[in-house]
């Protein structure tokens, strides 16, 4: 039902959804049931008392009267009424018999509508009574639902209970199989260990697989497992078995070192492909490893003993027969001759010794004895002790390695065992050398052996095997003082040498500076890789006492001349002998270097002195003159300057011959003799310069002598013809 209004008119319309129904009887009940109900509603309404109306209160409140009103005013209807000027009173009453002829349509549509209505209100009961069935099933359902939560908490408690004891089985099976695998000792290993040879791969993994058990078994029985006492007497005889086999193997390897001629590394890299037997027996039988290990040291011990007494014996029978003694120095008492040693070995010469020292030759193969005396050769100490040497490091760093790797030991215990089994070859070693060296002469020879341990010794040290290196300083502290005895012994030599009793005095260089200069050379050119301040020290002693000698040695020569020909002579010589092999920097070349120049300036001087002597003496003293401005002092010397100045000019070509030939014939060094040429001509030019200078001068520019000089140009051209090629 719906009201609508439009302009002051109300339009009721009534629609209903209900099915239609229009017997008569039906309406006539329902309208009558209806009039029931609402008699029975009203009866059960209590009579409204309101009392006393008084329009004139005082609780009246106008205000709201008012709001109502002005409400009432903004109402469209009455807007609209107010605008067209409608009568209000007559307007009111319009609208309530408006609104009582709608109720009455009203109630007449309802009655219409009763018999719609009164099914409407059966089919809302047959409805409340499904709804209510189906709370009632709804609540069975939810008690149902109840009880299966509670069943799948329950259900959850047991599976989660199950899993845990699930897990806790297989932690203990897991354990239990892993006990049960390592106690079983299958059939498979009594039979390997038992008949299977040492040497076949099947019996090694057997082998770990027993030392695995006997470790169990071990573990097992500090935790006192009952079940380990079932497994232990066969493990032990298995292990008996294993321990006695390998005891064998080994036993006979070590016994096949000692058969003659065998190459005992061979059997040394079979040990060391089977390196856990020895561990099998450290561990589980350390009185058969005890034993193996004794047996090797001292089985080895004897080999290498016999082995390099042998070599080295048979190495000292190709050294040269002919070497140095106590007398074999570089200044011996008395009239001495160089020595002519029958080898190509000398006492103070390098020559091809040194190669010794390259790396091609210092870790070549060693000296075959036999093959050497068979073709007859001979060969310095220093090569013997190379390959004697050579032979120890090579073997003593095999065996290093070796019973490090198979003995499994290490730091202090390696070089312990290792001192074992070479000790006694090393102790040989260093008093065969003692009493070598101790008679030996050759300071060459004992500086080549101090450098090639020097060199011996980095070659361990990159290997990183420090097992020799107390041999290496022991050889060293032997050496060392040997070699400082020996070159003092030449220096008290020289200091002591009395030039009278020399012999024959000669300007030629002096046996003894030849030897000083290859010596000194030598030891230099090795002493370069690893320097020594005492070596340099003692070098340098050497040379003081060397350079007084040859002053000595210069002052026998009655005139000066001579005595500058033999210092230059030997100067040079021994400048050149150490250049070809010392840097050119080093002090002893610097120091003879300086020594020569001097001596050569002061030699030209000499040689230019008797043909030239009064024009260079007129020079020099008018220069002086010059610089203190007392040049007229020699203006009366007219005569003087008239005979030099034609002296020169007749006699300096004869003179310069004369003085070529000489210088030749006094130097042994072609080269020398030729650099000292040219150095007294250029200084004859600059003298001759000089006095054109001097000449020039107003003091003596009027004489007549002038025209006659020598034009300078031309001298210098006609020198140079007298310049000697070679």
């Amino acid at each position: 039902m719906m009201m609508m209004a439009d302009a002051g008119v109300v339009v009721v319309e009534t629609s209903s959804g209900l099915s239609d129904v229009n017997t008569a009887g039906s309406t006539s009940a329902a309208l009558a049931s209806l009039h029931e109900e609402m008699k029975c509603d009203l009866e059960a309404v209590p009579a409204l008392n309101l009392g006393e109306l008084d329009l004139t209160t005082n609780e009246f409140i106008l205000d709201e009267v008012d709001i109502h009103i002005q409400a009432n005013l903004e109402d469209d209807l009455v807007k609209e009424a107010l605008k067209t000027g409608v009568d209000l009173r007559q307007y009111s009453k319009q609208v309530e018999s408006e609104l009582q002829r709608i109720e009455q349509a009203s109630i007449k549509d309802y009655i219409k509508e009763s018999q719609n209505i009164a099914s409407l209100h059966n089919q809302i009961t047959a409805c409340d009574s499904i709804l209510e069935r189906m709370e009632g099933m709804l609540s069975g359902f939810q008690s149902d639902l109840s009880s299966i939560s509670s069943e799948i908490q329950t259900l959850q408690q047991q599976s989660v209970s199950m899993n845990v004891r699930l897990k806790n089985r297989q932690a203990v099976r897991s354990q239990l199989s892993q006990l049960v695998d390592e106690l079983v000792v299958p059939s498979t290993m009594i039979s390997v260990i038992l008949e299977s040879p040492v040497t076949e791969q099947e019996f090694l993994e057997q082998l770990h697989e027993l030392n695995n058990k006997i470790n169990f078994a071990k573990e097992l029985s500090f935790r006192e497992t009952l079940a380990c006492s079932d497994i232990q007497d066969i493990v032990d005889r298995l292990k008996i078995k294993a321990v006695t086999k390998i005891r064998e193997f080994i036993l006979q390897k070590i016994y096949s070192f000692r058969k003659p001629m065998t190459n005992y590394q061979i059997p040394q890299n079979t040990l060391l492909k089977y390196r856990f037997f020895y561990q099998f027996l450290l561990a589980n039988e350390r009185q058969v490893a005890k034993e193996i290990r004794d047996e090797y040291v001292g089985t080895m011990s004897k080999i290498y003993y016999s082995y390099f007494k042998s070599y080295s014996g048979r190495l000292m029978k190709v050294q040269y027969e002919e070497v140095a003694d106590k007398d074999d120095l570089m200044a011996p008492a008395g009239f001495f001759s160089k020595p002519s040693l029958k080898s190509r070995n000398t006492i103070f010469t390098l020559g091809q010794r040194g190669a010794v020292l390259s790396p091609a030759e210092l870790e070549g193969p060693i000296l075959i004895p036999h093959t050497a005396q068979r073709g007859d050769c001979r060969y310095p100490y220093e090569t013997l002790f190379r390959s004697q040497h050579y032979a120890l490091l090579d073997n003593g760093c095999r065996e290093f390695l070796f019973i490090s790797d198979f003995f499994m030991v290490a730091g202090n215990s390696a070089l312990d065992l290792f001192n074992c089994i070479m000790g006694k070859t090393l102790s040989m070693f260093l008093k065969s050398m003692s009493t070598y060296v101790s008679d030996c002469y050759d300071s060459i020879a004992i500086f080549l052996c101090i450098h090639i341990i020097l060199r011996f010794k980095a070659i361990t040290a990159k290997r990183n095997i420090p097992a020799l290196d107390k041999y290496w300083e022991a050889v060293l502290e032997l050496l060392w003082p040997r070699f400082e005895l020996i070159l003092e012994m030449n220096i008290q030599s020289i200091r002591d040498t009395d030039p009278q009793k020399l012999g024959v005095l000669d300007t030629r260089p002096h046996y003894i500076t030849r030897r000083y200069a290859e010596f000194s050379s030598a030891i230099v050119s090795i002493n370069q890789t690893f320097p020594n301040e005492r070596t340099n020290a003692l070098l340098g002693q050497l040379q003081v006492e060397v350079e007084n000698f040859v002053l000595k040695m210069a002052a026998e020569f009655p005139s000066r001349k001579d005595q500058l020909i033999f210092l230059i002579n030997n100067y040079d010589m021994m400048l050149s002998v150490l250049m070809e092999r010392a840097a050119d920097d080093s002090k002893e070349v610097e120091g003879f270097q300086q020594l020569l120049l001097a001596r050569t300036q002061e030699f030209i001087e000499e040689i230019l002195s008797p043909p030239f002597g009064g024009m260079i003496a007129f020079v020099k003293e008018s220069e002086a003159l010059m610089e203190k401005g007392q040049l007229d002092r020699l203006k009366n010397d007219e005569a003087r300057i008239t005979q030099l100045v034609r002296g020169f000019s007749s006699t300096w070509k004869q003179s310069v011959e004369a003085l070529s030939q000489d210088v030749m014939r006094s130097f042994t060094n072609f080269k020398n003799g030729t650099s000292i040429i040219q150095g007294a001509l250029t200084q004859l030019i600059q003298y001759y310069h000089g006095f054109h200078k001097v000449l020039s001068q107003p003091t003596f520019r009027s004489l007549a002598v002038r025209s006659e000089l020598i034009n300078l140009h031309h001298l210098m051209v006609e020198v140079k013809k007298h310049k000697p090629n070679f």
